[in-house]
């Protein structure tokens, strides 16, 4: 059989989207030794980040053209059994679908993106899931919102997790933070937030509460780190940071490649994860992975992926999130506890048994187009 795969992501900085596909073909090329893999790339040279097995293929960075034109083109000369993309498919295919929605955030909370972006989402991937076979989300808090925004077959939503890469695992702490002071000029301990400059991810709440902390506990020596990607939002970030009375505490980073991201969490004394709203929080479990406590917001998929190896709080509440960070940062026996429990939770999941489960789905999906072409051609015959 013949898989193919929208990998645009990779060598694009989409965070999650770029992970979850690199990871997935990773581990695709580990464990199925027997059938053929086609990604479909758009950044040159990101060939040496993929398993020599997996053929490429181009496609424009544009999604217009990718979707409408190249893609399609691919497909009609690489006969696959299946195409698999993130959110939108092609305008035309006549292989069939799988599509990976890791949220539906466009849809529950449109405030977060900007009008033509939630436009542009609502219309494509409604198109994309009515023709989907199989629709792969990462929590069973995302195929519940899916399945009530979306009127499918809710037998073909598949929960498969999401994982902490393999490089994310516990490295020493005072090793970590010369990393760190060396390269990005940190010399303070600090509290470690990751994802991008974006509403939804609440950095005000958690430069807010991070005000509170140290009101509180004026003799605590931390700063806090913002990691993660610029973004149409980012000058509100910047301004509110600027107006702080702890601005010099304050620092932003701009994304950050895996090699840099695991001495971030190596060096922090505390992880917190404030966001309104996640479909699955892969963060928290890298963050657990290298052995850090991990606070963490109470809503949506994250109490989820957290279970109880982290300190839940209302995100809207910058009370509850100061109280949570304060009781990590001022309890060692605490924090200890919640590093001995996130590395217990982040061994559950894994990169492997994911690509395992997706496989499943392909084989499914493959063998159910096989058997439908074979009866066709019988009954041509």
């Amino acid at each position: 059989m013949r898989f193919s795969v929208d990998a645009h992501a990779i060598g694009c900085h989409l965070t999650g989207n770029e992970v979850y596909i690199r990871n997935l073909l990773h581990e695709f090329a580990r464990l199925d030794e027997d059938n053929d893999l086609i990604a479909y790339i758009s950044k040159e040279g990101v060939e040496a980040d993929l398993p020599d097995r997996i053929q490429t293929r181009r496609v424009s960075q544009s999604p217009y053209k990718r979707l409408g034109l190249d893609l399609p083109r691919h497909v009609r000369t690489d006969r696959p059994d299946l195409l698999h993309v993130q959110y939108t498919g092609p305008l035309f295919t006549a292989a069939p679908l799988v599509v990976s929605v890791h949220d539906v955030s466009y849809l529950e909370y449109p405030q977060y993106f900007t009008r033509f972006r939630s436009v542009q989402l609502r219309l494509t991937v409604k198109r994309t899931l009515q023709r989907a076979a199989r629709v792969l989300t990462p929590s069973e808090f995302s195929r519940r919102a899916i399945l009530k925004h979306y009127r499918i077959d809710e037998e073909k939503v598949v929960v498969v997790p999401n994982a902490a890469a393999a490089q994310f695992r516990p490295i020493e702490r005072e090793a970590a933070r010369a990393a760190i002071q060396r390269k990005f000029g940190l010399r303070r301990p600090f509290v470690l937030t990751v994802g991008d400059l974006q509403p939804r991810k609440n950095h005000l709440g958690l430069l807010q509460a991070f005000e509170d902390v140290l009101q509180a506990e004026p003799q605590l020596q931390h700063d806090l780190v913002f990691v993660g990607k610029e973004t149409w939002y980012s000058r509100e970030l910047h301004r509110a940071v600027n107006r702080s009375a702890l601005r010099d505490r304050v620092h932003f980073t701009g994304f950050v490649e895996d090699a840099d991201l695991v001495q971030f969490y190596g060096a922090s004394d505390l992880f917190v994860f404030p966001s309104f709203y996640e479909g699955f929080g892969l963060p928290i479990l890298e963050a657990m992975a290298c052995g850090r406590a991990v606070a963490c917001s109470q809503l949506t998929a994250m109490p989820e992926v957290a279970n109880a190896a982290g300190i839940l709080f209302d995100p809207g509440s910058k009370a509850e999130m100061a109280r949570a960070m304060l009781d990590v940062l001022l309890d060692p026996e605490l924090r200890m506890r919640l590093e001995r429990l996130g590395l217990q939770r982040a061994a559950a999941f894994s990169w492997e048994k994911s690509a395992a489960q997706t496989l499943r789905v392909y084989y499914d999906v493959a063998g159910h187009r096989r058997r439908r072409d074979t009866a066709v051609t019988a009954r041509a015959s």
